[in-house]
């Protein structure tokens, strides 16, 4: 395409002509990118810009571009452009014109060192990446160099602006390093030859930090300079002196933040744990802050208190295990262990009053996974040290979690309630993990505080108080299994002693109940002591989460020790439902409790609840069939739908013996009759279809059917048989009238569950071609609108093909369509679809020799899938589905290998396919290579991997990094 035919402003009429990149071209381009209030233009603006950029007219008009007369805006678009060109085109500048390139650059730097900021940092980038990239070889000593040049004196300008001028320089360099695109190889010669050039840098750096003359502003870039460079891994060791004019620095406020940020990037450099000894001079440097810190506290002044615990822990976490090795240093670690704990129990509620103690939570854990990593010896010393620290830290963490008075919390805001719910189970994770060093005797320690609290007579107790030690208990109960403690029962026993005045609390109370759900499992005669408490929640609209959520784990983990409770569970439930206290997810969550419950009791029994419970459900239903369809009769129509599918999700009166993924699914045999939910589902199945009927046209509605179905079969699976076939047929009549994804998704679990058994197989088989037609129908009049449609179809297909390959035999069933439309659904842009695709054929591959249909048309139209699939690896796909394309290829070359080294030579033949930056030679070896391997699956992954980027043009490109 010729590039002059695009407009890059194509309104305005200052827009500049086609592509001629010429300096007055690109002042009014950046006149309209910032002052043309049409965003259109804007846009035009900012796209021709960036072509500017890039063209070879760039290194002409950007020199022009930095002359003095113009505005900082457009001296700073040349100066990116210059940086743009040698970043990214290096290997276009002749090396007879990098001397002199670089010499106009430092021109332009030190003109600019009096000028514009912004422009001199860009101009200082451009540099930065000119010496990156003659480093070693064509410039050995750039950094000693620019140091040199910058020192000279220079009439132009003064000392000052010259030295700042040379700090920014060096300051971007390293930075310049860390984002560069050099080739993996140059990057190690180039950061070894930086390691070298420090000291070219340091000792100036050292100068300038402790000159009593040199201003405040020299000395802060100093800091951002060293900050910068310590993150190429300088050795620690090099760094002390810096490091100690860094703490220093901390005195001056201006200088604190670049103070701090200097010592914790030295801190935190990974090599630094092999200089133990300048780690152990740190620790005297890090204590000497307490007073400061403290001050800090005091004054109310959270930048300083924040600042000054970052270092500390950037020196505990870092490095603990380096500084717990130095045994005879135990108590000067001790001492920074006893700091950070200051730093944890900062006063004040998290994240109103102060922000830093969060900052610490990591570095309890990576001290606790430290100590228990020794040898038993070291170990037992250390813990028995460390264990009153950290019994300490449970009493800080569940004094930093308690709630602020109701007055106080009210005024907080939204955001705030959200930053200190974080926080808590940020604390909760801790408390958890700190359970693997402390043990039982952490259980006991709550305990006892809670018993103290609820029992003493002496002063009132807060509620904030008891909150925060039953927020401990549950931390604990909910992962650690609690069936063996001894304090558990106790607990049990206190919890109707807590006087519950307060929501936070209430909630607190419930998720414990919860937590302890599998203890009172094996410990049923403890039900009857918190089960009233859970009910009586129930009607608590404030309660609502945790109250739900406590009576489904009771009713899941204790269901065969409840039907003494069961009528009164169910007639609480129904109650609540009724006054419609709770959200659509909580009453979702409250049927699927009842479900749970209603499995443990005799089948007449579940039949004369399932009655009570879902006949008012059942009389709206039917009215809202009769009524025209309307936006709040749907809402009702669909929350019913969910209410019973959810009671079907857990309603299941037999175990499955279900191993493993894959396994055949087998249910023990109800002994008592008919399944109850089969029962129900018989009862309302004429009014289901009556409402699908007025509904079809609803997506929503029609996916609401289908749940209730979908989760029933899988809960009951053999037991749902007799349901098959008038499923069968609804479903057919549903998918006929609109089709819809929830439909196929709902025959692709009868498929799976039924279609093997020779009773369910016709109604199976007649649905499977009735859907399978109607979908290919829906391919001729242009699929592209519906991928969820085409992803469901394509899964029920590979579904159909793992399960009962049978079902392709079928001479109804046109599979040469089937193939087709399933080629033309790797080319969606949809991932799923095209996944979901991709495992239709590593399905159908293996099947080419056993099913005959499906040989057949394998052998006449599998190049036409090679080609799409290659297509797709060679650029139309996105890169993160090479791996399914990958899994097809391996099938058609263990399955069909004379046909794919036939095929793959042919589709390769014609220039620029499937990419035209492929050489034939690049092809040739791919075809080769895919062709060898026919047992490795990961080793045609990884060779898709490479082809493809050599397709796209980034083989060997940064973009690679991370594939």
């Amino acid at each position: 395409m010729d590039r002059r035919e695009e407009q890059p402003g194509a309104a305005g009429a200052g827009a500049a002509p086609a592509l001629d990149f010429t300096v007055e071209n690109v002042e009014k381009a950046l006149h309209q990118l910032y002052y043309d209030p049409n965003i259109e233009n804007k846009n035009l603006a900012q796209k021709w810009l960036m072509q500017a950029q890039v063209s070879p007219q760039a290194w002409h008009f950007s020199w022009q571009l930095l002359q003095p007369d113009k505005v900082p805006e457009i001296q700073y678009f040349g100066a990116s452009a210059l940086h743009i060109k040698i970043s990214r085109y290096w290997s276009d500048i002749p090396t007879d014109q990098y001397e002199s390139l670089k010499a106009q650059l430092f021109t332009q730097i030190t003109r600019f060192a009096s000028g514009s900021k912004i422009v001199l940092t860009r101009l200082c980038v451009a540099l930065a990446s000119l010496a990156l990239s003659m480093m070693p070889d064509a410039w050995p000593c750039a950094v000693a160099d620019m140091v040199r040049l910058f020192q000279a004196e220079d009439s132009l300008v003064d000392g000052q602006g010259r030295c700042l001028a040379l700090l920014e320089l060096l300051t971007v360099l390293p930075e310049e390093f860390q984002t560069s695109r050099l080739p993996q190889y140059r990057k190690g010669l180039v950061r070894a030859s930086l390691a070298v050039e420090c000291g070219a840098v340091f000792p100036l750096l050292e100068q300038l930090l402790q000159q009593p003359s040199s201003p405040s502003c020299v000395r802060q870039k100093v800091l951002k300079c060293f900050s910068s460079w310590v993150q190429l891994e300088v050795p620690l060791q090099d760094c002390e002196a810096l490091i100690q004019a860094a703490f220093t620095a901390l005195q001056d406020s201006e200088l604190f933040d670049s103070s701090v940020e200097a010592i914790v990037n030295a801190i935190s450099q990974p090599d630094a744990q092999r200089y133990v000894n300048t780690l152990l001079k740190l620790i005297p440097l890090v204590l000497g802050l307490q007073e400061q810190l403290r001050q800090a506290v005091q004054n109310g002044d959270m930048e300083t208190s924040h600042g000054i615990c970052r270092i500390a822990v950037a020196l505990g976490e870092n490095h603990s295990r380096a500084l717990l090795d130095q045994v005879e240093h135990w108590q000067s670690f001790l001492a920074l262990v006893n700091m950070i704990m200051f730093c944890t129990g900062i006063p004040g509620h998290y994240p109103v009053n102060e922000t830093t103690s969060s900052l610490t939570l990591t570095f309890w854990y990576t001290l606790q996974d430290d100590i228990l990593s020794f040898e038993a010896e070291k170990q037992a010393v250390y813990q028995q040290v460390y264990r009153p620290v950290y019994f300490q830290l449970v009493d800080v963490l569940l004094h930093k979690a308690q709630f602020p008075s109701d007055e106080e919390y009210g005024f907080w805001s939204s955001d705030e309630k959200e930053q200190f719910r974080i926080y808590r189970v940020d604390i909760s994770d801790t408390l958890m993990y700190v359970y693997e060093m402390l043990g039982a005797e952490l259980l006991s320690n709550l305990y006892d505080k809670l018993g103290r609290l609820l029992t003493s007579s002496e002063e009132p107790y807060s509620w904030q108080h008891t909150e925060a030690l039953l927020y401990g208990f549950q931390s604990i109960a909910e992962t650690i299994d609690v069936n063996y403690s001894d304090v558990v029962p106790g607990l049990i026993g206190l919890i109707p002693r807590i006087s519950i005045s307060n929501v936070q609390l209430a909630d607190t109370v419930m998720f414990t109940i919860g937590a302890l759900s599998e203890w009172l499992a094996d410990h049923p005669v403890m039900i009857n002591s918190v089960l009233p408490l859970v009910l009586h929640a129930l009607g608590n609209p404030e309660l609502s989460v945790s109250s739900v959520s406590t009576l489904k784990k009771i009713c899941r983990e204790c269901k065969y020790d409840l039907p003494p409770y069961a009528a009164n569970i169910v007639a609480v439930s129904q109650d609540v439902l009724m006054k419609q206290i709770h959200k659509t997810s909580q009453c979702m969550w409250l049927m699927q409790a009842l479900g749970f419950l209603l499995s443990a009791l005799q089948v007449e029994e579940i039949l004369e609840n399932l009655h009570s419970l879902i006949s008012p459900y059942i009389q709206q239903l039917e009215k809202l069939a009769e009524e025209i369809p309307n936006p709040s009769n749907k809402l009702a129509i669909v929350h019913i739908l969910g209410l019973l599918s959810n009671l079907f999700t857990t309603l299941d009166v037999s175990h499955h013996e279900d191993d493993h993924e894959g396994s055949e699914l087998r249910k023990l045999p109800v002994p008592q009759g008919p399944n109850p939910v089969v029962v129900v589902l018989q009862q309302v199945f004429q009014l289901i279809q009556k409402v699908l009927i007025k509904w079809l046209n609803d997506a929503q509605v029609v996916e609401a059917v289908c749940a209730i179905f979908e989760k029933s079969v899988k809960t009951l699976l053999d037991d749902f048989a007799p349901m098959v076939p008038q499923l069968c047929e609804m479903l057919g009549r549903m998918y006929s009238t609109i089709p819809q994804a929830s439909a196929l998704d709902l025959t692709r679990q009868l498929v799976h569950i039924f279609a093997h058994e020779p009773a369910h197989f016709p109604p199976i088989e007649a649905l499977f071609l009735l859907v399978t037609s109607v979908t290919l129908t829906l391919f001729q009049q242009g699929p592209r609108n519906h991928p969820d449609i085409v992803d469901s179809f394509m899964q029920l297909l590979a579904q159909a093909l793992k399960r009962k390959p049978d079902l392709f035999l079928c001479e109804r069933l046109d599979v040469k369509a089937v193939f087709q439309c399933a080629v033309l659904a790797l080319k969606f842009p949809e991932a799923p679809t095209v996944k979901a695709s991709c495992g239709f054929f590593t399905e159908l591959l293996p099947r080419c020799g056993e099913v005959e249909p499906v040989g057949k048309v394998v052998q006449e139209d599998g190049r036409m899938l090679l080609i799409a699939v290659l297509e797709a690896i060679g650029g139309q796909a996105s890169r993160s589905l090479m791996d399914c394309f990958a899994d097809i290829l391996f099938a058609l070359n263990k399955h069909c290998f004379s046909l794919l080294s036939m095929w793959i030579k042919e589709a390769l033949q014609p220039p620029g396919f499937p990419s035209a930056r492929l050489s034939p030679e690049q092809k040739d070896t791919f075809s080769q290579q895919i062709l060898r391997e026919r047992v490795n699956k990961r080793r045609v992954k990884e060779m898709v991997k490479e082809f493809t980027l050599l397709c796209r043009g980034l083989h060997g490109t940064d973009y690679t990094a991370d594939y």
